[in-house]
């Protein structure tokens, strides 16, 4: 591959050198929600801030650790994650948000997700699509198991990773409509709990870079509930996710230390 960071030594895209990030990374897509992350860790330093990559680095439990933001969709994410691998990372938690497909998720809640169904375009130029897209099974542990201990409403299982946020929200508007409106009835009827845009493509890209991925959700609000008259609360504060993002981090460094 040609090096064109000329030698730098950087990873061209995060201008992150390795050493400068920890084993853990958090993943959120606003490069805004980074500042935010970091502040639960102790000592926290920007590191890098280019593109929709904006990094910093701390500690929790004197465990290196970090946060990178991703930006929208499985394009920019796959990057961060191709190079914070090769910075030394092989743990992470995507911190997003999401539409709740289900009648019973209200906006405000969390969901940590087991696997995502592959309506996208980046995880295809790495598995063929028989191949599943599946949350590590210790990351996706350790954030039930704090989302139950810090008392969070949460649920647990498939979510849906797309590439165009208005297919999902204006489809009969598209030329395609027709296809995405019964894919979409399908995931539903299925039992898919949200859509969202990256979580696929870091399942996929985790599983072949062979590292630990799981994800954590914020439920923004919930279209199935509005079509149906019901009420449909709004939701736009992370910091429920964000918690359980961080305490799962903990969790994860004991286990790993033992």
């Amino acid at each position: 591959m040609v090096d064109y960071t000329e030698g730098a030594g950087y990873q061209y895209h995060i201008q992150v050198k390795p050493g400068e990030v920890g084993r853990y990374v958090i993943l959120p897509g606003d490069p805004g929600r980074s500042e935010k992350i970091a502040q639960y860790f102790t000592d926290p330093k920007q590191v890098a801030c280019n593109r929709e990559f904006n990094t910093y680095t701390g500690t929790l439990n004197g465990e290196k650790v970090s946060v990178t933001s991703t930006g929208i969709g499985g394009p920019s994410a796959s990057i961060a994650m191709e190079e914070l691998v090769r910075c030394g990372a092989d743990t992470f938690v995507r911190v997003g948000t999401c539409g709740g497909m289900q009648e019973e998720i209200l906006g405000g809640d969390l969901i940590v997700a087991t696997g995502a169904i592959r309506m996208e375009g980046t995880g295809r130029e790495y598995a063929p699509m028989e191949f599943p897209a599946v949350a590590d099974f210790e990351v996706t542990s350790a954030l039930k198991q704090s989302a139950e201990t810090l008392g969070i409403r949460h649920h647990i299982g498939v979510v849906q990773c797309k590439d165009s946020f208005y297919g999902q929200h204006e489809p009969e508007k598209k030329p395609v409509g027709y296809e995405l409106l019964n894919k979409w009835d399908a995931w539903v009827s299925l039992g898919a709990l949200g859509s969202e845009m990256e979580s696929a493509a870091l399942f996929i890209v985790g599983s072949s870079l062979r590292v630990r991925v799981g994800t954590v959700l914020l439920t923004v609000a919930n279209q199935e509930r509005a079509k149906k008259g019901l009420s449909n609360p709004q939701a736009h504060d992370t910091d429920a996710a964000i918690r359980v993002a961080v305490e799962a981090l903990k969790l994860l460094i004991e286990k790993d230390r033992a």
